[in-house]
């Protein structure tokens, strides 16, 4: 079954999905078993081209599970926690 991203978190432009390392390898290497190892999805995302499209929709879109560019949730946690430190700071 394939899902609409679109539809589940807004118009988003997906098409860089087609430029990603990821393509074609199991998803369940990005979503991985809670206190299992992220070092083989985060591999996968090293050399990728669209790494930062990934993680920058995986932030905006609140995405809580599994490996997006490159970056694990708690990973991921911290820098919309710093970003809304910033915008906290530059509207005081």
């Amino acid at each position: 079954m394939e899902v609409n991203v679109a539809l589940m978190f807004g118009a988003h432009d997906m098409t860089w999905q087609r430029k990603a390392n990821c393509m074609g390898v199991d998803p369940d290497l990005f979503f991985p078993e809670r206190g299992a190892s992220t070092r083989e999805a985060k591999e996968v995302c090293r050399g990728c081209v669209v790494k930062p499209e990934c993680l920058e929709y995986a932030i905006s879109s609140g995405e809580k599970f599994g490996i997006w560019g490159g970056m694990s949730e708690r990973e991921r946690r911290r820098i919309r926690r710093a970003r809304s430190l910033i915008r906290i700071s530059a509207s005081a």
